[in-house]
């Protein structure tokens, strides 16, 4: 699964600034005392419409470590670079992997995409580290999403519009599928210690159900939108393959690639001061010597 983020909504009725008098109305006549040579009041001076304020940043110790640092993401997919703009990482370069993404299905689901995910960090990691011109990043972000049939086959992107609408017709039919979502977030460490970088991860489920009430023309329909085209299952709930899901049940976010709950808590995780990690080293050695 970058384009520019969305629009911001448009404001409700109630945040829309008091709509002056028309210009053709009765104007307010001058007053008894005003002569022809009097010196024009002043213009008030415009004032900033009224709306809610901006939105501050997450004020965590962990996000504000790294805000106005290099933060790399190993995906394309701009949904996920704007998940991460939530959290308040707004600069958030992204530097696809090159990872072909094609390990062997007789992995569990599960193993599969967290060893997907773990790749494609793990490469952005090491081509980014040496980077002299920009410096090594303080932190990369790396996921990767499936779809879990009810049978326990691994779904990813379609390859074409048959493929799409089959697989399609299949989650429609078996019922519930599940969503995983492996993240793997990784920081260079200043100490020497081998491998010479703090690494955390995990994997999401969310379990979605489609409507099997939704027509063929309906899914032929959305095959033809293209929406679906770049996302694992063929479809995205934040956009029109809502019109195709009954329920959900687990993170939202999940579905749309990257559930920030689990990431927000590897990044704290991995942002972990290097004390802790000196303490732990000096207790290793200490066991070797006894």
């Amino acid at each position: 699964m970058a384009s520019q983020a969305p629009a911001d909504p448009p404001p409700s009725y109630e945040e829309l600034p008091n709509i002056p008098t028309p210009l053709n109305a009765s104007a307010t006549p001058l007053s008894a005392s005003a002569t022809p040579n009097a010196a024009p009041e002043p213009s008030p001076s415009p004032r900033r419409p009224p709306g809610p304020p901006p939105l501050l940043p997450l004020d965590i110790p962990a996000l504000n470590q790294v805000r106005h640092k290099r933060v790399v993401l190993a995906s394309t997919s701009p949904r996920r670079k704007q998940l991460l703009s939530i959290l308040g990482l707004k600069n958030v370069e992204i530097i696809p992997s090159t990872f072909k993404e094609d390990l062997s299905k007789s992995l569990s689901p599960y193993e599969y995409v967290l060893e997907t995910a773990s790749e494609k960090c793990r490469q952005v990691y090491s081509r980014e580290v040496d980077n002299e011109e920009k410096g090594e990043p303080a932190l990369v972000i790396a996921a990767d999403t499936i779809i879990i049939s009810s049978k326990g086959r691994i779904l990813e992107k379609p390859r074409n519009p048959q493929d799409h609408l089959d697989m399609l017709k299949m989650l429609r039919d078996e019922g519930t599928h599940k969503v995983a979502t492996a993240v793997v977030v990784m920081k260079p460490l200043e100490n020497p210690i081998d491998p010479g970088y703090a690494i955390e991860s995990h994997v999401e489920i969310t379990s979605v159900k489609f409507d099997a009430n939704v027509s063929d023309a309906t899914l032929v329909a959305y095959v033809r939108t293209r929406d679906g085209n770049d996302k694992a299952g063929g479809y995205g709930i934040q956009s029109a393959g809502s019109i195709l899901i009954e329920k959900i049940e687990g993170a939202h976010d999940n579905v749309i690639g990257l559930p920030l709950r689990v990431t927000l808590g590897l990044i704290e995780k991995v942002m972990v001061p290097e004390e802790g990690l000196d303490d732990n080293m000096d207790n290793m050695f200490a066991d070797e010597e006894e």
